[in-house]
């Protein structure tokens, strides 16, 4: 039986996960870059703040953990028309 050395379906799935799980950003320091930018606490859910920006009435939830991941964080600046906080 002959080893192939290409990597299997799964190895990829893997290291694609390793390579997008590295950058995380504070939930607090995000929070504080919305206020900052404008946008204001909505209401808070079960495990989720709702923030609205009320020049263009955007509206995006922010979960309740203690870290967020920085695509995460991009995509909810996104969704309320704000500058990144990641750059």
């Amino acid at each position: 039986m002959s080893h192939s050395s290409s990597p299997t379906a799964e190895t990829k799935l893997l290291s694609i996960a390793i390579k997008y799980d590295g950058q995380r950003l504070k939930r607090r320091d995000l929070v504080r870059h919305l206020q900052q930018s404008g946008c204001q606490l909505l209401r808070e859910g079960g495990s989720h703040s709702v923030f609205v920006n009320p020049t263009n009435r955007k509206v995006s939830t922010v979960p309740r953990h203690n870290e967020i991941n920085d695509y995460l964080a991009r995509k909810i600046c996104r969704d309320l028309e704000v500058p990144s906080p990641t750059g």
